[in-house]
């Protein structure tokens, strides 16, 4: 019985891990880089998404997450038109 509870695990484990492989390994159609002024500070950031709008809010978020305190200031940050937005993909 436990050889068979070890079989089930590895087979459960080497799934788990072909996942996280592939979903992080796949390539993401569009790449975004997104900087924001916001309370006296400057930030970019990038990040990727299957589309222009999600990569470009996804990379406004990153960059507002260090220049905001609070969640009143990370909605008007994510609220901001971004001082410059660049996307390829």
């Amino acid at each position: 019985m436990r050889l068979n509870r070890t079989v089930v695990f590895w087979v459960i484990a080497a799934a788990f891990v072909a996942f996280l492989a592939y979903s992080s390994l796949k390539p993401q159609q569009t790449v975004c880089e997104v900087c924001v002024d916001f309370a006296g500070g400057s930030r970019c950031a990038k990040a990727s998404g299957p589309d222009q709008k999600s990569a470009s809010e996804t990379a406004q978020t990153a960059a507002c997450g260090p220049l905001a305190r609070g969640m009143d200031q990370t909605i008007a940050c994510g609220r901001l038109t971004p001082t410059s937005v660049s996307c390829q993909g």
